[in-house]
């Protein structure tokens, strides 16, 4: 009988679960999420550190840190080191808030083995993608399946060509079933793939119209300053957004500043998988500072919160297209000089701003592109006591100051 493989992922559905952000050397500087993933041995001075994301939640066997670094408690450490020890890596790490032992996992064995027939649908890079360190290796595998006859005597392992996967043996699997592991989620890389003709059809359409969508997005970021390679994703995509892809971009802009836009609110709907822009548009918001690491930083906070009321709430949504609107979400997590006494913070969206365009082109429509600011306290209550000319007033300040849409923490309130 031949042996079975399983895709090791994170099963990030687990209600209250925790969220970690990437590893962060002995001065606090964030490291490079891929040399944790490229299948090679890591050369590590000092201990590394995880920070946790948005509060404390329940710490699990396995879980991933940044983008896909595996994470394991020293029960599950063991596992590996019993069934594995010649295909990982296992470094000592501190969990913020968890003194109890937790380890990086560090594959360190890569096998070519992808089974580009049996899988469902596999896209190479091309020379066009202008990805020249890229081409000739997978951008996408849908429902993939590998050659076991190639894995030889491999527990652990990554696929050559796209490494982001990590594959374990079945023994391996029940060994961490076993121990009652809490946190990996297992998907077979064996045996035919269940993929019919219209499964085919409808993956390449969905590919086709999120690509689409992605490149011209990436397009109109581009004109805006120095877009960020890697893209920020939660530890859960949000089935509110239209493709199910609640995504970031980090933008680069003169003067030191830094842009962070939504990257999904105008994808096609998942559900219809017909052309379209979505919600019909995008979210800015800039800070006046170059700033590392967005992902564990307010300004990603505060915007992941108008995020998620304006994908809950069409008649918010239709009010931001129209022009001006003001809303409030809460304080928690947020710089003291935003919140109110109420524990709220306020934004004002839609400010026109000199250096970001108000819309875009995409070839499945124009995208609107909505400005974030941040307000002071003063100003809310100006707005509560002022209504929608409050609104209006606002925004004419802020443009006279020269500042417009930017969000500062330190500056004085124009009310």
């Amino acid at each position: 009988m031949a042996n079975r493989y399983f895709d090791l992922s994170d099963d990030v559905y687990i209600p209250g679960r925790w969220d970690l952000g990437p590893p962060t050397d002995a001065q606090g500087r964030k490291v490079d999420d891929y040399v944790f993933t490229k299948g090679e041995p890591v050369t590590f001075e000092g201990r590394p550190r995880i920070p946790l994301r948005g509060g404390d939640g329940e710490a699990l066997d396995f879980s991933e840190a940044g983008l896909g670094i595996p994470l394991v408690s020293a029960r599950a450490a063991a596992i590996f080191a019993r069934l594995a020890p010649n295909d990982v890596q296992l470094i000592p790490v501190d969990v913020e808030a968890h003194p109890e032992p937790f380890y990086l996992l560090v594959c360190t064995r890569v096998v070519k083995c992808i089974d580009d027939e049996k899988s469902g649908e596999v896209q190479y890079w091309k020379p066009e993608d202008g990805r020249p360190e890229k081409t000739g290796t997978y951008r996408a595998v849908h429902l993939m399946r590998i050659d076991s006859t190639k894995v030889g005597d491999a527990q652990v392992f990554r696929p050559w060509g796209y490494e982001v996967v990590l594959i374990v043996s079945e023994d391996l699997k029940q060994a961490l079933e076993n121990l009652g592991a809490t946190g990996p989620q297992f998907t077979e890389v064996t045996g035919p793939a269940v993929n019919t003709p219209e499964e085919r059809e409808r993956t390449r359409k969905r590919h086709e119209l999120f690509d689409t969508a992605d490149t011209a997005r990436q397009a109109a970021w581009r004109t805006l300053g120095t877009l960020d390679k890697a893209v920020i994703m939660p530890i859960a995509m949000s089935d509110s957004w239209p493709g199910h892809r609640q995504l970031w971009h980090v933008i680069r802009r003169e003067a030191g500043r830094t842009l962070l836009v939504t990257h999904g609110l105008s994808d096609p709907f998942i559900e219809r998988l017909e052309p379209s822009v979505g919600f019909g548009l995008e979210l800015a918001l800039e800070v006046d500072a170059a700033v590392k690491d967005l992902s564990k930083g307010w300004p990603l906070l505060l915007l992941e919160r108008v995020s998620e009321e304006l994908t809950a709430h069409e008649q918010v949504r239709e009010h931001v297209k129209a022009g001006l609107f003001s809303m409030e979400v809460s304080g928690k997590g947020l710089p003291k000089s935003l919140v109110t006494e109420a524990g709220r913070v306020a934004v004002l969206l839609g400010v026109a701003s000199r250096s970001l365009p108000g819309h875009f082109p995409t070839p499945y429509g124009e995208v609107k592109l909505v400005t974030v600011k941040a307000l002071l306290p003063p100003e809310l209550k100006y707005l509560l006591e002022h209504g929608a000319q409050g609104q209006t007033e606002l925004a004419r300040r802020f443009v006279a100051s020269g500042e417009e849409h930017l969000s500062r923490l330190k500056r004085k309130p124009v009310v």
